[in-house]
């Protein structure tokens, strides 16, 4: 109390918040989290080719989801055709309809339908793990996460088509979310055994989503976050990989 899984960062009094909580004195707070872990996931478990090359290229995804679907070469691109392309590949993840693609970005029914069916066709892996993940959940009533762990959707098979429509986008979803989940629950205990054996002055505060929060006494930061960092992207063997970023600062607005 307060509910820290809920302190605002998107707004400026969100941010201002953020400077009250401070880290004690000779002391520091990290804060270490997954670079786009769910589109990480999508392109694995999707095997979307094209996009698992972006990342081991280290080419900004949004950038070439923008260059792809708007036909902009990635030199002429602007930041706001980049926060477009950004709103399309985290709502087709989460099975978001051309109407809700146009509300986001203020565009009409049929601009948005457009921008979502051409993303589909430049990466046509992803609508088949759309569908086989669909069909799995309808014979199966649960799908899985990558390692293994069931999430049941039992509206999946409902004659009711709002709760079916939200079961199957739940089915979609949840592999991604999940797989990401376990990777961060696996990576905290895999971070809290390192850090015992490595007698660094750093204590584990939270996790929010894809994101860890230390406090580090000052001279052990940098050993902290390498060794932090090193953890958190070798907990699974991926043909994409896996990248955590560090930031540091004396309150968490400012690590942030």
């Amino acid at each position: 109390d307060p509910n820290l899984q809920n302190i605002p960062i998107r707004t400026e009094e969100g941010r201002k918040i953020r400077t009250a909580f401070v880290a004690d004195k000779g002391k520091k707070l990290v804060c270490i989290d997954y670079s786009q872990v769910e589109l990480r996931l999508v392109a694995e478990m999707a095997g979307i080719e094209r996009l698992k090359q972006a990342f081991h290229d280290g080419i900004d995804i949004h950038t070439m989801t923008a260059s792809e679907v708007f036909g902009i070469p990635i030199d002429e691109m602007t930041s706001e055709r980049r926060r477009a392309a950004k709103a399309i590949n985290f709502g087709i993840i989460y099975g978001i309809s051309g109407f809700g693609l146009a509300r986001q970005l203020g565009v009409d029914n049929s601009t948005a339908a457009d921008y979502i069916k051409r993303y589909m066709a430049r990466f046509p892996e992803l609508e088949t793990f759309m569908e086989d993940t669909k069909t799995f959940a309808k014979n199966h009533g649960y799908v899985e996460t990558l390692y293994g762990r069931k999430c049941w959707v039992p509206d999946i098979t409902s004659s009711n088509y709002p709760r079916r429509a939200f079961a199957e986008r739940q089915a979609i979803n949840a592999p991604i979310q999940g797989t990401a989940a376990d990777i961060m629950k696996r990576a905290m205990i895999n971070v809290d055994y390192a850090l015992e054996a490595s007698g660094l002055e750093a204590k584990m505060l939270l996790q929010i989503h894809d994101e860890l929060i230390f406090e580090v006494l000052e001279k052990d930061v940098q050993a902290t976050i390498d060794l932090v960092k090193k953890e958190m992207e070798s907990v699974i063997k991926m043909d994409v990989p896996l990248v955590a970023e560090a930031g540091v600062g004396n309150n968490w607005d400012e690590a942030h």
